[in-house]
Protein backbone atom coordinates (compact mmCIF):
# COMPACT_ATOMS: atom_id res chain seq x y z
CA UNK A 1 0.00 0.00 0.00
CA UNK A 2 1.37 3.41 -0.96
CA UNK A 3 2.00 6.02 1.71
CA UNK A 4 -0.65 8.38 0.28
CA UNK A 5 -3.26 5.59 0.28
CA UNK A 6 -2.45 4.95 3.94
CA UNK A 7 -2.96 8.62 4.79
CA UNK A 8 -6.03 9.36 2.65
CA UNK A 9 -7.65 6.03 3.44
CA UNK A 10 -7.40 6.38 7.20
CA UNK A 11 -10.76 6.61 8.92
CA UNK A 12 -9.78 9.74 10.87
CA UNK A 13 -8.75 11.72 7.75
CA UNK A 14 -11.74 13.53 6.22
CA UNK A 15 -12.12 14.14 2.48
CA UNK A 16 -9.97 17.07 1.26
CA UNK A 17 -9.94 18.76 -2.13
CA UNK A 18 -8.47 21.92 -3.64
CA UNK A 19 -11.10 24.31 -4.93
CA UNK A 20 -10.85 25.78 -8.42
CA UNK A 21 -10.52 29.56 -8.76
CA UNK A 22 -14.21 29.90 -9.59
CA UNK A 23 -15.24 27.76 -6.63
CA UNK A 24 -12.92 29.71 -4.33
CA UNK A 25 -14.43 33.02 -5.39
CA UNK A 26 -17.96 31.68 -4.87
CA UNK A 27 -17.13 30.30 -1.40
CA UNK A 28 -15.48 33.54 -0.31
CA UNK A 29 -18.46 35.53 -1.59
CA UNK A 30 -20.95 33.20 0.14
CA UNK A 31 -19.06 33.35 3.44
CA UNK A 32 -18.41 37.08 3.12
CA UNK A 33 -14.70 36.78 3.92
CA UNK A 34 -11.33 37.46 2.35
CA UNK A 35 -8.85 34.56 1.91
CA UNK A 36 -6.66 35.78 4.78
CA UNK A 37 -9.65 35.53 7.13
CA UNK A 38 -9.98 31.77 6.63
CA UNK A 39 -8.32 29.34 9.04
CA UNK A 40 -4.90 28.24 7.80
CA UNK A 41 -3.46 24.87 6.86
CA UNK A 42 0.28 24.39 6.41
CA UNK A 43 1.80 23.53 3.04
CA UNK A 44 3.65 20.83 5.01
CA UNK A 45 0.42 19.09 6.09
CA UNK A 46 0.57 15.52 4.73
CA UNK A 47 -2.76 15.77 2.88
CA UNK A 48 -1.86 19.15 1.35
CA UNK A 49 1.43 17.68 0.16
CA UNK A 50 -0.38 14.72 -1.44
CA UNK A 51 -2.80 17.12 -3.18
CA UNK A 52 0.12 19.34 -4.32
CA UNK A 53 -1.40 22.39 -2.62
CA UNK A 54 0.28 25.76 -3.10
CA UNK A 55 0.16 28.83 -0.86
CA UNK A 56 -3.10 30.67 -1.44
CA UNK A 57 -5.06 27.56 -2.49
CA UNK A 58 -8.32 27.00 -0.65
CA UNK A 59 -8.93 23.48 0.62
CA UNK A 60 -12.43 22.15 1.22
CA UNK A 61 -12.63 19.59 4.02
CA UNK A 62 -15.81 17.51 4.21
CA UNK A 63 -16.45 15.91 7.59
CA UNK A 64 -19.17 13.68 8.98
CA UNK A 65 -21.10 15.08 11.92
CA UNK A 66 -23.50 13.17 14.17
CA UNK A 67 -25.80 16.21 14.37
CA UNK A 68 -25.36 17.97 11.01
CA UNK A 69 -24.78 14.96 8.77
CA UNK A 70 -21.97 16.29 6.60
CA UNK A 71 -20.42 19.73 6.83
CA UNK A 72 -17.71 21.53 4.93
CA UNK A 73 -14.86 23.55 6.35
CA UNK A 74 -12.46 25.71 4.37
CA UNK A 75 -8.76 26.37 4.94
CA UNK A 76 -6.25 28.51 3.06
CA UNK A 77 -2.82 26.98 2.41
CA UNK A 78 0.09 28.92 3.92
CA UNK A 79 3.82 28.39 3.54
CA UNK A 80 4.87 27.84 7.15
Amino acid sequence: MKEEEKILGHYLVPKHRILSLEESIEVLKTLGVKPWQLPRISINDPVVRILNGKPGDIIEIERDSPTAGKYKAYRVVVSY
